[in-house]
């Protein structure tokens, strides 16, 4: 890819979803995601309906009349997302593939973030850690991940969450608000999943496909591992095998619910056929 057209991709992306965070997210961004505790801010006179545990003593007596302390929330935060660019997520039937809704909802989390004063950073990963880019605020260093996220060309094809959770977990000390963007296909990752919902305010947003859980009957397909290469050919016809295919997708969806459940972490589901303005805002919501 071209700079010229990296710059096209980057300036889409950033039209796209940067108006989504300013009318639609912005507020309930700020309203899910709470600062750290209040800060004092200032003195004013007593007003009636003041609660009497905030007046300021030392400034009344000095005064000669009742004055108040006024808090306001500390709301610089650091967002961190953990972006999964794995051999998987190159996938989708539909209008878009798993990377390009994983790259919007990274844009939309990334600009709703910088609206709010907040820092973000990322890292991106496969079965091995591709990128890190430490928090900062600004347009330009938004600009920047997406950038990351379109441009890289990952060495790794498979997925270890594992492993992108401990490099995060050594890299960021202070809670965090963290957003773990993957299609989950792995395993074995369950106790640093928990250590990571203890430490930090963790949320998963599971990308999924059409696909993933319904086989057309199409006869004898051929199909490919995208994080192995290995390939074979399937037989769609049979209503057995879409059957099983579907049973064991669903099994493996209630399992992830019942890991997130477990370890404290909020959860959402995004498909490449379906917009995710609404999954996004009844997350925030619930969270609100």
């Amino acid at each position: 890819m071209d700079t010229a057209e990296l710059i096209q991709r980057v300036r889409r992306v950033e039209l796209k979803t940067r108006g989504l965070s300013d009318r639609i997210f912005s507020g309930e961004y700020h309203s899910a995601f709470k600062g750290r505790g209040m800060a004092f801010s200032e003195n004013r006179e007593y007003q009636h309906g003041d609660e009497i545990r905030t007046i300021d003593w030392n400034v009344t007596a000095r005064m000669g009349h009742p004055y108040v302390k006024v808090f306001e929330e500390e709301r610089e935060l650091t967002v961190f997302l953990l972006i999964d660019i794995s051999g998987s997520n190159t996938t989708g039937t539909r209008s878009k593939s798993k990377m390009e809704l994983i790259t919007e909802l990274s844009a939309v989390l990334a600009f709703s973030a910088m609206g709010n004063n907040d820092k973000v950073g990322a890292i991106l990963f496969t079965d091995r850690i591709e990128r890190f880019i430490p928090p900062k605020k600004g347009r330009s260093h938004i600009l920047r991940i997406i950038r990351e996220i379109i441009e890289t060309s990952p060495e790794g094809r498979g997925t270890d969450i594992n492993s992108a959770l401990g490099h995060f977990l050594s890299a960021m000390k202070k809670r965090t608000i963290a957003f773990l963007i993957s299609d989950f296909r792995d395993s074995g990752f369950d106790q640093t999943l928990r250590q990571a919902g203890r430490r930090h305010d963790l949320i998963a947003l599971r990308v999924t496909d059409p696909l993933d859980r319904k086989l057309p009957s199409l006869g004898w397909i051929p199909v490919q591992d995208p994080e192995t290469g290995q390939a074979k050919w399937v037989y769609t016809g049979r209503r057995k095998t879409r059957t099983n295919h579907a049973k064991q997708e669903k099994t493996r969806e209630a399992q992830l619910k019942a890991l997130f459940a477990k370890s404290g972490v909020d959860q959402a589901v995004l498909c490449t056929d379906r917009p995710y303005v609404q999954p996004l805002m009844q997350l925030f919501d619930r969270r609100a």
